[in-house]
């Protein structure tokens, strides 16, 4: 049996729903479908009070993705000191932080020109 093709936006939600299920902070989706350099369609970034929480949150971005959508992860870099995880599913990508790290890299403001939305707690 073929699995279903899940859709980007279905993927985008359940990561947005893995975050807040560990309480990650300041979550925003940045929308590069209309850059032409971008090489993603999305690009979730949100960041976490420690390296143990930004390992939390990761993990819940695994469970729940795979849990409601059934795809797993390409590409995972960062759990070795768990200051920016990023987890890649190809066309949707997940920058998890620790705060200072997030504010050093400026992932919203080197995308400055996509279309971000901020997800409310």
């Amino acid at each position: 049996m073929a699995k279903k093709k899940v859709s980007k936006t279905e993927l985008k939600d359940a990561v947005v729903i893995g975050i807040q299920e560990k309480k990650g902070i300041d979550i925003k989706v940045l929308d590069l479908r209309k850059l032409k350099s971008a090489m993603a369609d999305y690009f979730i970034v949100c960041h976490a009070t420690s390296d143990k929480q930004v390992s939390a949150i990761a993990s819940s971005v695994e469970e729940f993705v795979r849990k409601l959508t059934g795809e797993k992860p390409m590409h995972i870099e960062g759990w070795e000191s768990a200051e920016w995880i990023l987890i890649d599913y190809f066309d949707v990508v997940v920058h998890i932080f620790v705060e200072e790290k997030r504010a050093f890299y400026g992932i919203e403001d080197l995308w400055g020109d996509a279309e971000i939305t901020e997800i409310k707690d």
